[in-house]
């Protein structure tokens, strides 16, 4: 395992043989949660997850106007090469693929925001997740 610079942005990655250590953010409807975490415990690699259960998802309509809808964030930590599995059982199981979202670890830790980035083609322009204390 080292860390070094990665070679765009100059940011830093953390990375061992499956790939750079990455943050992985998946969001569904509450009531979709416990599927979703029956998903994750089936895959071959151990997921330690965090979640937070008052987060939304924030939609805008084509007219602009800002629509919010409650949800669950799942995340959790993971190497790079895993992702494919885990995109691969979301689908399987009828789970949304585009609510995940992926991020280098290093460049999570030292953001601000707890806004999630929505993942690309997704209607979702982004998700707010509210750590309960």
């Amino acid at each position: 395992m080292s860390v070094r610079p990665e070679s765009s942005g100059g940011g830093f990655s953390l990375r061992g043989s499956e790939g750079e250590l990455v943050i992985v953010r998946i969001a569904v409807e509450p009531r979709l949660l416990e599927r979703l975490l029956d998903v994750l415990a089936r895959l071959d690699f151990p997921i330690n997850p965090q979640i937070y259960h008052d987060a939304e998802r924030v939609y805008v309509d084509s007219d602009g106007v800002e629509r919010v809808a409650p949800a669950a964030v799942v995340e959790f930590p993971a190497w790079a090469a895993r992702m494919e599995a885990v995109r691969e059982a979301l689908d399987r199981e009828g789970l949304n693929g585009a609510n995940l979202t992926v991020r280098n670890m290093f460049e999570d830790i030292r953001s601000d925001s707890r806004e999630l980035p929505a993942a690309p083609g997704a209607t979702v322009v982004r998700y707010r997740a509210v750590r309960v204390a």
